[in-house]
């Protein structure tokens, strides 16, 4: 298995340029339509711009929250813990940290199957 802690550095510079665009984006929406008067509830484009920036704010939330994970998954190998199942304790496989770097729970665990 590569370096856990450059896997996850790695996948938190892409997602903090991936936050950066979509930022970007709804500022330049946002922006675009300071000096309209669109009425998104009359103006036939005001429904599709209101969509757009919903589908915006949505793929910055789960952004938001993947670099919120990517970093829980950093402090866990800072502190050690990085591997362990944050619910029952239990080593996660390899194959699981190799595919989702940023993992907290076993498969098991992850599907709501394992029993103590």
């Amino acid at each position: 298995m590569t370096d856990p802690a450059e896997r996850l550095r790695a996948e938190r510079d892409v997602v903090v340029r991936r936050l950066a665009a979509l930022r970007g984006d709804f500022g330049g929406m946002v922006e675009a339509s300071r000096d309209s008067n669109a009425d998104d509830e009359h103006d036939p484009e005001g429904q599709t711009i209101a969509f757009e920036r919903s589908q915006l704010d949505t793929l910055i939330r789960q952004a938001l929250a993947r670099l919120e994970e990517v970093d829980t998954a950093l402090a866990r190998v800072a502190d050690g813990s990085y591997g362990t199942c944050a619910t029952c304790g239990r080593a996660i496989p390899e194959q699981r940290l190799e595919a989702r770097p940023a993992a907290a729970t076993c498969v098991d665990c992850a599907r709501g199957t394992r029993r103590s």
